[in-house]
């Protein structure tokens, strides 16, 4: 495929999923790229919703500042861009949605790639700085700041915001991620004796021209233009000296989540019984004390007869009477014996069960499971409590019901 002559002809969109919440409760972040100038876009998210509403800000802000319209689309198949919605507002702008097919990542190739770049360097960062995974979307915006400042060879060596801007970017105010810096908070000092700063960990830059500073006493972030750097060491390593070297895997293409242990106390889990499979009779061990009786040889022991069953002697009510036999209490019991048992009887059906009314004149006026002898049931509907007065007649003649 053709690359785009011109900027915002095409942009190419791929949602990410973290399985760790940042600290500031993004779990999601939106990667947009340029075909033309290849310069990247990244919008940290809470919720996977919110991907229409940036990308209805994205179109505003292009237009607005670029003076450009984006003529097409190029994303995967995930409902967060196939939707009612989206589709209701790409067709009203005139923009083409290109959408790749299912599980066929590699349509979508370019935004895959730029991802796996984007998790590459934003693990090396926090790698480097000792900081804990939940600070992502912090190196997610330092990221996407030196992607799009760095030479690429798809450019001859040119860097993407030349390429959409036209002029050369500035290094001068790139410092190291995470490293210590004392901010200058003057301003907000309650004397003059108070200390004039504090030891912070950097977190990247505003875009109002400043650093963005975490305070690690007072876990609050601070924005300051005047901030001094010290870059020999890292805060986060001095409090994590050995960080566990798995906890970044999230940021790798082969990672798969781990299940951990359930928070709160330990409970034993007993082994679940053995099922015995159709016609292999069961097996089970002696209780502890009781030892295994041993089997007999039963190949030379004589037969053992049967008990004869026993003879009932007639009385003489019975002798008297023409109908019962002598037999007929060994063959009962003998029937008793080989009669299957009897299965248990199945709830009623919904439309078997007993309607219940709440009001009484809302009850049938013949019901099948109460049957009358009279011919002609007469049906009072004036009750002691009363009713309304729409219910109020005198007299009903109704045919019987079946016998």
């Amino acid at each position: 495929m053709l690359r785009a002559t011109k900027n915002f002809d095409l942009i190419h969109c791929d949602l990410w999923t973290s399985p760790i919440i940042s600290v500031s409760g993004f779990k999601y972040y939106l990667a947009v790229i340029d075909d033309c100038s290849h310069f990247l876009w990244t919008f940290p998210l809470k919720l996977k919703s919110d991907t229409f509403v940036v990308l209805s800000n994205f179109f505003a802000y292009v237009l607005t500042q670029f003076g450009c319209t984006i003529k097409s689309v190029q994303c995967d198949n995930g409902c967060e861009f196939d939707n009612s919605m989206s589709r209701t507002f790409f067709a009203a702008k005139g923009v083409s949605l290109r959408m790749s097919c299912p599980y066929t990542s590699q349509q979508n190739g370019k935004a895959e790639h730029m991802l796996r770049t984007v998790n590459n360097v934003a693990r090396t960062l926090l790698f480097q700085a000792s900081m804990p995974p939940i600070y992502w979307a912090d190196a997610l915006a330092t990221t996407t700041l030196l992607i799009n400042c760095l030479p690429t060879k798809t450019l001859n060596m040119s860097t993407p915001f030349f390429a959409l801007h036209g002029t050369l970017p500035s290094y001068h105010d790139l410092r190291v991620f995470g490293y210590t810096c004392y901010p200058n908070p003057r301003a907000t000092t309650p004397h003059k004796l108070a200390p004039r700063s504090s030891l912070c960990s950097l977190l990247g830059y505003s875009p109002d021209k400043g650093y963005r500073c975490l305070d690690l006493a007072m876990n609050c972030i601070i924005i300051s233009r005047h901030v001094v750097f010290d870059e020999t060491t890292f805060p986060f390593s001095l409090r994590r000296p050995s960080p566990p070297t798995h906890e970044l895997d999230f940021l790798t293409d082969d990672y798969s989540p781990v299940s951990l242990p359930p928070v709160g106390p330990s409970r034993s889990i007993l082994p679940l019984p053995m099922v015995p499979t159709l016609g292999t009779p069961a097996v089970r061990s002696p209780p502890p004390g009781f030892s295994t009786p041993q089997r007999l040889d039963t190949s030379q022991a004589p037969p053992v007869q049967a008990p004869m069953a026993p003879t009932v002697q007639p009385t003489s009510s019975a002798l008297a009477s023409p109908f019962v036999s002598t037999t007929q209490a060994p063959m009962a019991a003998s029937q008793a014996a080989q009669a299957p048992m009897e299965r248990p009887r199945l709830l009623r059906r919904p439309w078997q069960r007993p309607r219940l009314y709440r009001r009484p004149w809302l009850r049938p006026l013949y019901s099948p499971l109460r049957r009358s002898t009279s011919t002609n049931l007469r049906l009072f509907m004036s009750t002691p409590g009363g009713l309304p007065a729409r219910h109020h007649e005198p007299l009903l003649d109704l045919p019987a019901g079946p016998a």
